[in-house]
Protein backbone atom coordinates (compact mmCIF):
# COMPACT_ATOMS: atom_id res chain seq x y z
CA UNK A 1 0.00 0.00 0.00
CA UNK A 2 1.47 3.32 -0.90
CA UNK A 3 -0.91 6.10 0.64
CA UNK A 4 -0.67 9.34 -1.18
CA UNK A 5 -2.15 12.04 1.06
CA UNK A 6 -1.26 13.56 4.53
CA UNK A 7 -4.46 11.97 6.31
CA UNK A 8 -3.45 8.70 4.84
CA UNK A 9 -0.12 8.52 6.34
CA UNK A 10 -1.40 9.80 9.40
CA UNK A 11 -3.67 7.36 9.66
CA UNK A 12 -1.53 4.52 9.98
CA UNK A 13 0.90 6.54 12.25
CA UNK A 14 -1.27 5.28 15.12
CA UNK A 15 0.58 1.75 14.74
CA UNK A 16 3.70 1.74 16.07
CA UNK A 17 3.78 -40.82 1.84
CA UNK A 18 5.24 -43.59 3.15
CA UNK A 19 1.85 -45.13 4.64
CA UNK A 20 0.14 -45.17 0.48
CA UNK A 21 3.23 -47.60 -0.27
CA UNK A 22 2.07 -49.59 3.00
CA UNK A 23 -1.04 -49.80 1.84
CA UNK A 24 -0.69 -51.12 -1.58
CA UNK A 25 1.64 -54.12 -0.54
CA UNK A 26 -0.62 -55.02 2.12
CA UNK A 27 -3.42 -55.31 -0.36
CA UNK A 28 -1.16 -57.21 -2.81
CA UNK A 29 0.00 -60.07 -0.03
CA UNK A 30 -3.60 -60.41 1.55
CA UNK A 31 -5.23 -60.49 -1.94
CA UNK A 32 -2.70 -62.16 -4.09
CA UNK A 33 -0.52 -64.38 -1.73
CA UNK A 34 2.88 -64.63 -1.49
CA UNK A 35 3.96 -66.07 -5.07
CA UNK A 36 1.89 -63.25 -6.87
CA UNK A 37 3.43 -60.67 -4.01
CA UNK A 38 7.19 -61.48 -5.38
CA UNK A 39 5.84 -60.57 -9.51
CA UNK A 40 4.09 -57.58 -8.66
CA UNK A 41 6.01 -55.71 -5.79
CA UNK A 42 8.11 -53.82 -8.11
CA UNK A 43 5.09 -52.06 -9.74
CA UNK A 44 3.43 -51.25 -6.88
CA UNK A 45 6.26 -49.88 -5.73
CA UNK A 46 6.58 -47.87 -8.32
CA UNK A 47 2.96 -46.58 -8.59
CA UNK A 48 2.77 -45.98 -5.23
CA UNK A 49 6.34 -44.20 -6.00
CA UNK A 50 4.88 -41.82 -8.55
CA UNK A 51 1.94 -41.20 -6.77
CA UNK A 52 3.94 -39.28 -3.92
CA UNK A 53 5.65 -37.62 -6.54
CA UNK A 54 2.77 -35.86 -7.47
CA UNK A 55 2.05 -32.12 -6.09
CA UNK A 56 -1.19 -33.13 -4.47
CA UNK A 57 -0.63 -35.35 -1.78
CA UNK A 58 -3.65 -37.09 0.38
CA UNK A 59 -2.79 -34.30 2.81
CA UNK A 60 -3.30 -31.36 0.78
CA UNK A 61 -6.12 -29.43 1.54
CA UNK A 62 -8.67 -27.99 -1.40
CA UNK A 63 -10.10 -24.90 -2.05
CA UNK A 64 -13.25 -25.65 0.75
CA UNK A 65 -10.56 -27.00 3.26
CA UNK A 66 -8.19 -23.95 2.88
CA UNK A 67 -11.47 -21.66 3.71
CA UNK A 68 -12.45 -23.82 6.65
CA UNK A 69 -8.94 -23.87 8.15
CA UNK A 70 -8.54 -20.19 7.94
CA UNK A 71 -11.94 -20.05 9.74
CA UNK A 72 -10.66 -22.32 11.98
CA UNK A 73 -7.93 -20.51 12.56
CA UNK A 74 -9.43 -17.30 13.31
CA UNK A 75 -11.82 -18.99 15.70
CA UNK A 76 -9.08 -20.28 17.82
CA UNK A 77 -7.77 -16.58 17.80
CA UNK A 78 -10.81 -16.06 19.59
CA UNK A 79 -9.75 -18.56 22.11
CA UNK A 80 -6.63 -18.14 22.87
CA UNK A 81 -6.03 -21.78 22.00
CA UNK A 82 -4.70 -23.55 18.84
CA UNK A 83 -5.85 -26.86 20.14
CA UNK A 84 -7.28 -28.41 17.33
CA UNK A 85 -5.59 -27.08 14.56
CA UNK A 86 -2.69 -28.89 12.59
CA UNK A 87 0.17 -26.69 13.47
CA UNK A 88 3.64 -27.90 13.11
CA UNK A 89 5.54 -28.62 16.30
CA UNK A 90 7.97 -25.81 14.34
CA UNK A 91 5.33 -23.54 13.06
CA UNK A 92 7.31 -20.28 12.39
CA UNK A 93 5.00 -17.22 13.47
CA UNK A 94 5.02 -13.71 13.02
CA UNK A 95 2.91 -11.01 14.07
CA UNK A 96 2.92 -7.03 12.72
CA UNK A 97 7.11 -7.82 11.41
CA UNK A 98 7.95 -9.40 14.97
CA UNK A 99 8.56 -12.67 15.40
CA UNK A 100 6.65 -14.16 17.91
CA UNK A 101 5.83 -18.03 19.85
CA UNK A 102 2.28 -19.55 19.14
CA UNK A 103 0.09 -17.89 22.30
CA UNK A 104 1.64 -14.41 21.77
CA UNK A 105 0.15 -11.66 19.80
CA UNK A 106 -3.71 -11.53 18.71
CA UNK A 107 -3.04 -15.36 20.04
CA UNK A 108 -3.60 -13.47 23.73
CA UNK A 109 -5.14 -9.91 22.88
CA UNK A 110 -8.34 -11.04 19.91
CA UNK A 111 -11.53 -10.58 22.09
CA UNK A 112 -14.04 -10.67 19.05
CA UNK A 113 -14.08 -13.08 16.18
CA UNK A 114 -14.73 -12.13 12.52
CA UNK A 115 -17.08 -10.50 11.30
CA UNK A 116 -19.45 -9.83 8.15
CA UNK A 117 -16.03 -8.09 6.77
CA UNK A 118 -14.33 -11.53 5.62
CA UNK A 119 -12.23 -12.01 2.22
CA UNK A 120 -10.45 -15.31 1.64
CA UNK A 121 -7.78 -16.37 -0.86
CA UNK A 122 -7.34 -19.57 -0.88
CA UNK A 123 -4.47 -21.13 -3.27
CA UNK A 124 -4.72 -25.24 -3.83
CA UNK A 125 -1.73 -24.85 -5.83
CA UNK A 126 0.48 -23.21 -3.02
CA UNK A 127 -0.85 -25.19 -0.05
CA UNK A 128 -1.42 -21.35 1.14
CA UNK A 129 -3.92 -19.20 2.71
CA UNK A 130 -4.68 -15.62 2.82
CA UNK A 131 -7.69 -13.98 4.85
CA UNK A 132 -8.38 -9.85 5.13
CA UNK A 133 -11.93 -9.09 8.15
CA UNK A 134 -12.81 -7.47 10.69
CA UNK A 135 -12.09 -9.10 14.42
CA UNK A 136 -11.75 -7.39 17.94
CA UNK A 137 -8.85 -6.64 20.08
CA UNK A 138 -9.20 -5.88 23.40
CA UNK A 139 -12.49 -4.75 22.66
CA UNK A 140 -11.58 -2.72 19.49
CA UNK A 141 -12.45 -3.30 16.36
CA UNK A 142 -9.20 -4.33 14.14
CA UNK A 143 -8.21 -5.18 10.69
CA UNK A 144 -6.56 -8.17 10.46
CA UNK A 145 -4.57 -10.20 7.35
CA UNK A 146 -3.57 -13.49 7.69
CA UNK A 147 -1.27 -16.18 5.58
CA UNK A 148 -1.03 -19.09 6.81
CA UNK A 149 0.93 -21.56 4.88
CA UNK A 150 0.74 -25.59 4.85
CA UNK A 151 2.87 -28.40 4.55
CA UNK A 152 1.92 -32.29 4.27
CA UNK A 153 -1.33 -30.87 5.84
CA UNK A 154 0.28 -29.11 8.67
CA UNK A 155 0.44 -25.04 9.44
CA UNK A 156 3.88 -24.62 8.96
CA UNK A 157 3.79 -20.66 8.41
CA UNK A 158 1.13 -18.17 10.01
CA UNK A 159 1.52 -14.85 10.05
CA UNK A 160 -0.64 -11.51 11.08
CA UNK A 161 -1.00 -8.22 10.31
CA UNK A 162 -3.35 -5.96 12.11
CA UNK A 163 -4.12 -2.30 12.40
CA UNK A 164 -7.13 -0.12 13.83
CA UNK A 165 -9.49 1.83 12.07
CA UNK A 166 -10.33 5.50 12.22
CA UNK A 167 -13.92 5.37 13.43
CA UNK A 168 -14.97 7.62 10.49
CA UNK A 169 -13.73 4.53 8.36
CA UNK A 170 -15.52 2.16 9.95
CA UNK A 171 -18.68 2.21 7.38
CA UNK A 172 -16.43 1.30 4.93
CA UNK A 173 -15.20 -2.12 6.62
CA UNK A 174 -18.87 -3.70 7.21
CA UNK A 175 -19.18 -6.00 4.49
CA UNK A 176 -16.91 -6.30 1.40
CA UNK A 177 -17.39 -4.63 -2.03
CA UNK A 178 -19.94 -6.98 -3.62
CA UNK A 179 -17.34 -6.76 -6.94
CA UNK A 180 -14.47 -9.14 -4.33
CA UNK A 181 -16.37 -11.44 -3.54
CA UNK A 182 -18.30 -12.42 -6.69
CA UNK A 183 -17.29 -15.76 -8.41
CA UNK A 184 -16.11 -15.55 -11.98
CA UNK A 185 -18.05 -17.96 -14.41
CA UNK A 186 -16.55 -21.23 -14.75
CA UNK A 187 -15.54 -21.14 -18.62
CA UNK A 188 -14.23 -17.58 -17.95
CA UNK A 189 -11.64 -18.17 -15.08
CA UNK A 190 -7.91 -17.37 -15.37
CA UNK A 191 -4.62 -19.78 -14.91
CA UNK A 192 -3.43 -19.50 -11.38
CA UNK A 193 -0.25 -18.38 -12.47
CA UNK A 194 -1.34 -15.87 -14.38
CA UNK A 195 -3.25 -14.39 -11.88
CA UNK A 196 -0.14 -14.34 -9.55
CA UNK A 197 1.58 -12.07 -12.24
CA UNK A 198 -0.63 -9.43 -12.50
CA UNK A 199 -0.63 -9.27 -8.52
CA UNK A 200 2.82 -8.67 -8.38
CA UNK A 201 2.43 -6.42 -11.41
CA UNK A 202 1.20 -3.86 -8.53
CA UNK A 203 4.49 -3.63 -6.89
CA UNK A 204 6.31 -3.01 -10.01
CA UNK A 205 3.87 0.02 -11.38
CA UNK A 206 3.85 1.39 -8.11
CA UNK A 207 7.45 1.22 -7.68
CA UNK A 208 8.17 2.45 -11.33
CA UNK A 209 5.60 5.00 -10.80
CA UNK A 210 4.17 3.38 -14.06
CA UNK A 211 0.34 2.89 -14.10
CA UNK A 212 0.09 0.89 -17.21
CA UNK A 213 2.44 -1.71 -15.67
CA UNK A 214 -0.63 -2.84 -13.84
CA UNK A 215 -3.80 -3.75 -15.95
CA UNK A 216 -5.96 -1.63 -14.13
CA UNK A 217 -9.63 -1.35 -15.20
CA UNK A 218 -11.06 2.23 -15.55
CA UNK A 219 -13.71 1.71 -12.43
CA UNK A 220 -10.79 0.36 -10.71
CA UNK A 221 -11.00 1.58 -6.87
CA UNK A 222 -8.85 1.25 -3.93
CA UNK A 223 -9.07 1.26 -0.27
CA UNK A 224 -6.55 0.99 2.66
CA UNK A 225 -7.64 1.00 5.90
CA UNK A 226 -11.51 1.42 5.22
CA UNK A 227 -10.07 4.77 3.03
CA UNK A 228 -10.64 5.05 -0.71
CA UNK A 229 -7.04 6.61 -1.90
CA UNK A 230 -8.21 6.07 -5.65
CA UNK A 231 -10.87 6.05 -7.69
CA UNK A 232 -13.93 7.97 -8.35
CA UNK A 233 -14.85 8.17 -5.10
CA UNK A 234 -10.83 9.11 -3.84
CA UNK A 235 -11.67 12.74 -3.81
CA UNK A 236 -8.88 15.54 -4.81
CA UNK A 237 -6.56 14.47 -1.62
CA UNK A 238 -5.17 16.89 0.49
CA UNK A 239 -1.57 16.91 -0.75
CA UNK A 240 -2.33 18.98 -3.29
CA UNK A 241 -4.35 21.91 -1.62
CA UNK A 242 -4.76 25.01 -3.84
CA UNK A 243 -2.89 23.55 -6.92
CA UNK A 244 -4.18 21.92 -9.77
CA UNK A 245 -6.07 18.39 -9.43
CA UNK A 246 -3.68 15.37 -9.21
CA UNK A 247 -5.07 12.32 -11.15
CA UNK A 248 -6.77 9.55 -8.64
CA UNK A 249 -8.01 7.11 -10.91
CA UNK A 250 -6.07 3.73 -9.77
CA UNK A 251 -3.59 3.95 -12.78
CA UNK A 252 -3.31 8.08 -13.17
CA UNK A 253 -2.32 8.54 -9.88
CA UNK A 254 0.63 6.13 -10.02
CA UNK A 255 1.81 7.50 -13.40
CA UNK A 256 1.40 10.82 -12.45
CA UNK A 257 4.57 10.05 -10.21
CA UNK A 258 3.04 11.19 -6.60
CA UNK A 259 4.52 8.31 -5.25
CA UNK A 260 8.18 8.98 -5.76
CA UNK A 261 8.55 9.60 -2.29
CA UNK A 262 8.27 6.00 -1.62
CA UNK A 263 12.40 4.61 -1.80
CA UNK A 264 11.31 0.56 -1.89
CA UNK A 265 9.05 -1.67 -1.19
CA UNK A 266 10.85 -5.14 -0.07
CA UNK A 267 9.50 -8.46 0.83
CA UNK A 268 6.86 -8.60 -1.80
CA UNK A 269 5.21 -12.27 -1.87
CA UNK A 270 2.48 -12.69 -3.85
CA UNK A 271 1.70 -15.70 -1.84
CA UNK A 272 -2.05 -16.41 -2.78
CA UNK A 273 -4.24 -16.61 -5.75
CA UNK A 274 -8.04 -18.37 -6.33
CA UNK A 275 -9.41 -18.81 -10.01
CA UNK A 276 -12.84 -19.12 -8.70
CA UNK A 277 -13.22 -15.52 -7.33
CA UNK A 278 -10.08 -14.41 -9.51
CA UNK A 279 -8.38 -12.71 -5.89
CA UNK A 280 -4.65 -12.72 -5.45
CA UNK A 281 -3.28 -11.86 -2.22
CA UNK A 282 0.47 -10.14 -1.52
CA UNK A 283 2.11 -8.85 1.48
CA UNK A 284 4.75 -6.24 1.17
CA UNK A 285 6.88 -4.00 3.13
CA UNK A 286 6.90 -0.03 1.91
CA UNK A 287 10.03 1.94 2.84
CA UNK A 288 9.94 5.61 3.37
CA UNK A 289 13.09 7.17 4.36
CA UNK A 290 11.52 10.97 3.28
CA UNK A 291 15.20 12.24 2.89
CA UNK A 292 13.57 12.96 -1.26
CA UNK A 293 14.61 15.69 -3.16
CA UNK A 294 11.50 17.82 -4.63
CA UNK A 295 10.70 16.23 -7.38
CA UNK A 296 8.33 16.84 -10.48
CA UNK A 297 4.41 15.64 -10.17
CA UNK A 298 1.90 16.28 -13.30
CA UNK A 299 -1.51 17.58 -12.83
CA UNK A 300 -4.67 16.60 -14.55
CA UNK A 301 -3.95 19.78 -16.34
CA UNK A 302 -0.31 18.90 -17.63
CA UNK A 303 1.22 21.51 -15.32
CA UNK A 304 3.96 20.15 -12.96
CA UNK A 305 3.94 20.99 -9.21
CA UNK A 306 6.99 20.31 -7.46
CA UNK A 307 6.47 17.94 -4.12
CA UNK A 308 9.14 18.40 -1.37
CA UNK A 309 9.39 16.90 2.04
CA UNK A 310 7.10 19.99 3.71
CA UNK A 311 4.39 18.32 2.21
CA UNK A 312 4.73 15.30 4.10
CA UNK A 313 6.36 16.35 7.40
CA UNK A 314 6.85 13.18 8.40
CA UNK A 315 9.83 11.05 10.08
CA UNK A 316 11.34 8.20 8.30
CA UNK A 317 9.02 4.83 8.80
CA UNK A 318 7.98 1.74 7.41
CA UNK A 319 4.84 0.51 5.92
CA UNK A 320 4.31 -3.45 6.28
CA UNK A 321 1.07 -4.02 4.52
CA UNK A 322 -1.32 -6.50 2.85
CA UNK A 323 -3.28 -6.14 -0.83
CA UNK A 324 -5.93 -7.86 -1.94
CA UNK A 325 -6.68 -7.79 -6.00
CA UNK A 326 -9.82 -8.76 -7.60
CA UNK A 327 -9.42 -9.28 -11.32
CA UNK A 328 -12.01 -9.72 -13.74
CA UNK A 329 -13.14 -12.16 -16.54
CA UNK A 330 -11.36 -8.75 -18.64
CA UNK A 331 -7.65 -10.03 -16.86
CA UNK A 332 -8.23 -6.21 -15.29
CA UNK A 333 -8.03 -5.21 -11.52
CA UNK A 334 -11.25 -3.94 -10.70
CA UNK A 335 -10.91 -3.87 -6.75
CA UNK A 336 -8.34 -3.04 -4.31
CA UNK A 337 -8.43 -3.84 -0.48
CA UNK A 338 -5.50 -2.68 1.68
CA UNK A 339 -3.86 -2.55 4.74
CA UNK A 340 -0.84 -2.16 6.65
CA UNK A 341 0.32 0.13 9.81
CA UNK A 342 3.11 2.08 10.37
CA UNK A 343 6.28 1.15 12.23
CA UNK A 344 10.19 2.15 12.83
CA UNK A 345 12.23 3.00 9.88
CA UNK A 346 14.55 0.03 8.34
CA UNK A 347 12.27 -2.23 10.63
CA UNK A 348 13.04 -6.40 9.79
CA UNK A 349 10.17 -8.20 8.33
CA UNK A 350 10.45 -11.08 11.13
CA UNK A 351 11.55 -13.73 8.41
CA UNK A 352 14.92 -12.50 8.52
Amino acid sequence: MKPGTNSEITHFRREGRTSLLSARITHVWRGKGRARLRMLALPAITLAAGLLATPASAKDCDRQCLIDLTDRYVQALVAHSPKGLPMASDVAFVENVTRMKVGEGLWQSASGGATRFSIHVPDEQKQSAGWLGMMESKGEPRMVAIRLKLKDGQIVEAEHLTTDIRPEMMARVQTPRAGLLAPVPQDKRMAHDQLIRIGASYYDALDDNDGTKMPFAADCERHENGMVTAGANAGAGPNNAGTAPIARDCAGQLSSNVMAYITRIDDRRVFAADPVTGLVMGLSHFRHPMDFEPYPVKALDGSTIMYDKARFNFAPFDLPAAHIFKIGVDGRVHEIEAMGFMTKYNAPTGWE
